[in-house]
């Protein structure tokens, strides 16, 4: 069973995650990961917080000699704005130690929440009167370490052939056509060399521009997300309960990234408007050893309407799942609110935010995406250490029909 923890606030000392269930003998390659985690601090509309960070993992166990060791992977990513926050947020201290009049103003409870936010929910739920004690864990910097976790699932992955990128299809309204999507390759070379992650130069520059838009005017704007994995065998995830549905999996696990309020598989929504003759990826067969594939024989289709999955198993396609982006609750021209201690009409607490997380949530959704799938390959052709589960993985090739 493959499954983590993350811990950590925004402003205190440090990020921590804990992976458990990675076999034994699989090659770390800890650029990679790094690589990932600058990956996920890039985008076009990000704020000040990305100028500071410089994000980079520190194995504290479970790797000897670069190589996984069959025990939990514990790793921490340092906060550099620890050093701006360490006398408001100090761990050890009766309470907030403010030095300037920076820290002070830092200092002040906060009570006025973000519509759209944790903060409300948050303070009521565990009794909180200052809602930094809600924000700082409920903040999107927690992604970082998911992002970390999901890289060791792609380096997992990797061993058999399977790989996973993304793009943004849509921000602000501006979207990709459907039926635009090249082969996976391409799209991941345009998607990388794209500010935010789009396949398509005239579409960058109008999500450029819509983002530029909601700069000037203080607000935000969301989008959608598109992750594609390629590679992935016929089987993993089940049929026979609810919880073992890989496509219910996948989609909580997208669905749990901060701000994503929408996630669909395949065609998803379009289907509704569309004829069953017109949604189902009708079935061929192709006796040829395709040599990319590594089978003797394969069922195949023309159309991936599904998304890669029928039933909560895969089927061989490529898994295409999307996720919808709400636009940041933290806007510099605040909306109205009500604070929590004096009950008083207030405007809204304004953090230090993003303007648009789009292309940054696609990569956390990768991550997410590659463990859910890291979790369903072991389950499938389970095993200790890397060896056994390549002759596992082997042996049901061999064995497909």
């Amino acid at each position: 069973m493959l499954r983590f923890f993350t811990a950590g606030e925004s402003h205190g000392p440090a990020l921590v995650g804990i992976l458990e269930g990675l076999p034994a003998g699989l090659a770390v390659d800890f650029d990679f990961i790094n690589n990932e985690l600058a990956r996920r601090q890039k985008g076009y509309g990000r704020g000040g917080r990305m100028k500071i960070e410089q994000d980079k993992i520190k194995i504290l166990s479970g790797i000897r000699h670069q190589k996984t060791l069959g025990s939990p992977v514990a790793f921490e990513i340092a906060n550099l704005d620890w050093e701006n926050w360490k006398n408001i947020m100090n761990i050890e201290g009766a309470g907030p130690n403010p030095q300037t009049e920076e820290e002070k103003k830092k200092a002040i409870p906060s009570t006025a929440p973000r519509p759209g936010h944790a903060d409300l929910a948050g303070a009521i739920k565990y009794n909180q009167f200052d809602i930094r004690n809600v924000l700082e864990r409920a903040s999107a910097r927690e992604t970082a370490a998911r992002t970390a976790c999901g890289g060791f699932a792609k380096l997992f992955l990797q061993e058999f052939g399977i790989r996973i990128t993304s793009h943004v299809i849509d921000i602000g309204g501006e979207r990709l056509p459907e039926g635009s999507r090249p082969a996976f390759d391409l799209l991941a070379q345009k998607a990388e060399t794209s500010p935010v992650r789009a396949i398509d130069s005239a579409l960058e520059k109008r999500m450029m521009a819509k983002i530029d838009q909601a700069i000037q005017s203080k607000d935000t704007v969301g989008g959608v997300f598109e992750v594609i994995a390629t590679g992935v065998p016929v089987g993993l995830g089940s049929y026979v309960h609810w919880d073992r549905k890989l496509d219910g999996q996948l989609t909580a696990a997208v669905m749990s990234i901060h701000s994503v309020k929408g996630v669909e598989i395949g065609a998803g929504f379009r289907q509704a408007a569309m004829f069953g003759s017109q949604v189902h990826d009708q079935i061929y067969y192709d006796a040829k050893k395709p040599a990319e594939r590594k089978r003797t024989k394969y069922f195949y289709r023309q159309t991936n309407n599904a998304g890669g999955l029928e039933g909560g198993v895969t089927n061989g396609e490529d898994i295409v799942i999307r996720g919808c982006c709400k636009p940041l609750s933290t806007l510099m021209q605040p909306l109205k609110t009500v604070d929590i201690k004096t009950k008083e009409p207030k405007e809204a607490i304004v953090e230090r935010s993003d303007v648009c997380v789009v292309p940054t949530y696609g990569i956390v959704a990768e991550a997410m995406v590659a463990f859910i799938l890291a979790s369903a390959f072991l389950e499938k052709f389970g095993g200790d250490n890397m060896d056994e589960i390549e002759k596992h993985y082997q042996t049901y090739l061999e064995s497909v029909f």
